[in-house]
């Protein structure tokens, strides 16, 4: 029998050791239970808060209760209402995830689901935003690549918690089979979920008891989040109205994507803030397999020309660089950061501009204001106001050449399961 040579380009090589790197530098906070979603009881002793979120999925149901969902694609989507045990603020940091070591999970000092219900129209839907009104502010988070239904629900509960922000907490969460090796699975999911995703904010738009909506999206959810949106300006000729706010965190988009998914949002955008950081070394690894153009959450906002673009644009970017991170790949700071978290939550989702004299989270780091200088702390914001214009796809930035080993070769001490 003759053997065949396999031939197999560096290219194909180098992208197989990207995913070998990031796949372990993920597997460093693995040893945690998994299947967490099966509800258990809470006593008097407990302690804690609670966050009850409803969650729209465009994933298939899994039949187990200690998953619920599955990382396959379903043709329809499926409304659940959610709620979280968090240990009170003596047990944990914030900005962390306490995971079950075992199950079942010890709510003193560990997150654990105490309350699911599956909502079967939405009818039922609109009856739980009623309830969970907050002033009529919604908060929509969209999650990112190599996520199961559990990392979601636990992050958002997470955000929303340590974030104190006065909203109706809504998660959506897209088909992700939790594998760095399927990243390009997860990136097809995020275009199936297109409509589904449309529909919630559609539908979250036309409620009477609706007042406002910010959606918050993470990484490859940020691609899903302005698809919608740009599939909603083009069907309607804009994005509904009361979409005030989009918040676009660790952004795994192609700038010159990005130029055109906004310009194509029409004249009427919401207000956008992105968090940003040079050091992202899964944006790294993302922009080597998505040929060598910078991702969006990259960019250094205080360079040219993207200085010059984003301020024409009125777009506020917050660089979280200097940051430091628990996460090994420093991807999901926005989230870990207790002054950034609550900077979303307190500022961000009530439509507040920032400004040099408004922002103020400690000591050190420069921040660029329409031009001015200031010292905010623990984040470097940009943040521009002038008139929209199209980010020009002639003015982009010099490309660099990215060297795999040194982007993701650096030591670093913790890791993160999903980004």
């Amino acid at each position: 029998m003759k053997r065949h040579a396999v031939i197999v380009s560096p290219r194909h090589c180098r992208l197989h050791t990207a995913l070998v790197v990031l796949a372990l530098a993920l597997a460093g906070c693995a040893g945690h239970a998994r299947g967490v979603m099966a509800p258990v009881m809470l006593t008097d002793a407990t302690g804690g808060s609670k966050v009850d979120m409803l969650v729209v999925t465009s994933r298939v149901p899994s039949d187990d209760p200690a998953t619920l969902f599955t990382g396959e694609r379903s043709p329809r989507p499926f409304l659940t209402d959610i709620t979280v045990s968090i240990p009170p603020d003596s047990k944990r940091k914030p900005g962390s995830v306490q995971w079950p070591k075992r199950l079942p999970p010890d709510p003193q000092k560990e997150f654990a689901v105490t309350g699911v219900k599956q909502l079967n129209s939405v009818a039922e839907g609109r009856s739980w935003f009623r309830q969970h009104a907050q002033g009529g502010h919604a908060l929509v988070f969209v999650h990112g690549f190599n996520n199961r239904y559990e990392d979601s629900v636990f992050r958002f509960a997470q955000i929303v918690h340590d974030s104190g922000a006065k909203v109706a907490p809504i998660l959506f969460t897209w088909p992700s089979r939790a594998s760095v090796f399927d990243y390009n699975y997860d990136k097809e999911s995020t275009n199936y979920s297109r409509v589904a995703f449309e529909q919630t904010l559609r539908t979250l738009s036309k409620d009477p008891d609706v007042k406002d909506i910010t959606v918050m999206a993470h990484s490859m959810g940020t691609w899903l989040a302005m698809e919608s949106l740009r599939q909603m300006a083009i069907r309607d000729g804009k994005v509904a109205s009361k979409i005030d706010n989009v918040i676009l965190a660790s952004p795994d988009i192609d700038v010159d994507v990005f130029a055109r998914q906004f310009t194509e949002l029409g004249d009427k955008r919401p207000q956008f803030t992105i968090f940003v950081s040079q050091d992202d070394k899964a944006l790294a690894a993302s922009r080597f397999i998505s040929g060598d153009v910078q991702r969006l959450g990259a960019i250094n906002p205080a360079e040219e020309p993207y200085r010059s673009q984003l301020e024409r644009a009125g777009i506020t970017v917050i660089d979280l660089t200097k940051v430091k991170s628990g996460d090994r790949l420093n991807h999901g700071k926005f989230a870990e950061s207790p002054e950034v978290v609550q900077l979303i939550g307190q500022r961000l989702v009530t439509g507040q501009t920032l400004t040099d004299s408004n922002v103020s989270l400690g000591q050190g780091i420069t921040a660029v204001v329409a031009g001015t200088v200031g010292t905010v702390g623990k984040v470097a914001a940009t943040t521009v106001a002038a008139p929209l214009t199209v980010l020009e796809q002639s003015d982009r930035a010099p490309r660099k050449t990215n060297k795999l080993d040194r982007t993701l070769g650096s030591k670093n001490t913790s890791g993160e399961l999903s980004y």
